[in-house]
Order: structure tokens, then sequence, then C-alpha cells
């Protein structure tokens, strides 16, 4: 038995029929919604996090292998190992995992794959580094490349390095997936931890023309009066 087998095995022993019916629906997989098609074995993450954690040294021909599965939660496996090697190694091998990751974007598809994944590989990988890609990808026609290159920005507002984080919100301001806007004023709020006046002027400056669930999300943690204030038009 292969190992990619035997991951897909474990996987399976972890599921439960509650988790099979709701992650379906959970991440929109119906007809015409953004998850359309996918289909889930009906494994928590916590528990996937276990089985790619007791794999996270097979090779990336194996992870390759797992990336193309059609079950949400082997490719989400794929990606948690991806993780669990970058944060062990080298720049070379960083590299390699970035060029990997940025290569198998159509398996990444849908916002749990990435949010868990990209800051790590992509993000983390680029501190100290040119960032031309990201405002390359960031007009990529997939909501899921776009949701990569602003949550990658985690990683750069973890270390202070918030002007990426503003540049791409601006970019993306008038995207029409509600998933962008989420992703945009998540990491505004994100930012707005590092330097809350920088956020109070970019949200003040932009309220009528940011989407309304972009503003509410990078706003959560300004206090009642200053919200009533930034979410007047």
């Amino acid at each position: 038995m292969d190992i990619t087998t035997t991951i897909i095995e474990e996987l399976t022993a972890l599921s439960s029929d509650e988790k099979r019916q709701v992650l379906p629906r959970f991440f929109k997989t119906g007809p015409g919604e953004y998850g359309e098609g996918d289909l889930f074995i009906g494994t928590a993450v916590p528990d996937t996090r276990q089985v790619a954690k007791a794999h996270r040294d097979i090779s990336m021909a194996d992870v390759e292998a797992l990336l193309n599965s059609e079950w949400h939660e082997v490719r989400l496996a794929a990606l948690l190992i991806m993780v669990a090697k970058a944060n062990k190694a080298d720049d070379s091998t960083r590299k390699e995992l970035f060029d990997f990751y940025l290569s198998h974007t159509d398996r990444i598809n849908n916002w749990d794959l990435v949010d868990l994944s990209v800051k790590t590989v992509v993000g983390e990988y680029l501190m100290g580094k040119p960032r031309d890609q990201l405002y390359i990808l960031a007009k990529s026609q997939s909501p899921w490349e776009v949701r990569m290159t602003i949550v990658s920005t985690f990683a750069f507002i973890r270390k202070g390095e918030l002007d990426d984080t503003y540049r791409l919100c601006d970019m993306l301001m008038n995207h029409k997936h509600e998933l962008i806007h989420k992703a945009c004023g998540w990491m505004l709020r994100e930012a707005g931890k590092r330097d809350p006046a920088r956020l109070y002027d970019y949200v003040y400056a932009n309220r009528k023309r940011m989407p309304r669930t972009m503003l509410r999300y990078a706003i959560e943690r300004f206090g009642k009066s200053e919200k009533a204030t930034l979410m007047k038009k």
C-alpha cells in the first residue's frame, strides 16, 4: 500500500457522518456556489492536522499526488504537510515549496485551503524578497489566487510590514467576490493591531467606496463611536 492510500484511509477512519453532511454546505459546494462540486470525506480540521503531522516527511511527489485528490481533506493534508516542511526548511527548500505552491493553485480551491497554507508557504518565503508575483496574481480571474495574495501578507504584518496589505487592498477594493472583501477586511484588521491610527485614516478616507463587508471586518476592533463614524457614507 502506498503512502497516499494510507493517508486517505487514516483521514477516512477519522471522518463522521455529521461532518460529511455539514461540510459541503459550509463550503458552498452546490450548483453555482464558489465550491461547486467539491467532495468531502467528513474529517475535522484538527484531525486532518494530526494526519498531516504524522506524514510530514513524505516526498513532494506524494504531496503532489495528495494535492491532485478529489477529496477536500486530502488536499488540505497535502498543504498542511507543505506548511510543516516550510517551517523547518532552509531558503532553497522554501523556494521549491513556493514555486510548487504557485504552480498548483488550481488545486487550492477554497478559502480554508488558502488560509491555512499561504501565509507560511508564500508569505514567509517572501520576507526580504521582491513581491512582484503577488501583484501579478492579484489580477487573476481566480478568486482563490487573488485571496492568496492578500492573505499571504499576514506574514508581513506580523513583522510590522504593512505597506503591501494596504496596496493590495487598494487594488482589490472593487473586486466582485465577497470572499475577497472578507479577506481584505481581515488583513486590514490585523494591520490595525500594529498601527490603529493608520487603519482608521485608511478606512475613513475610503469608507464611501469600500465594500461594506470589507469595512465591517476592518473596523471590528474599534470602539462604538469610531465604528459609527467609519460606517457613515
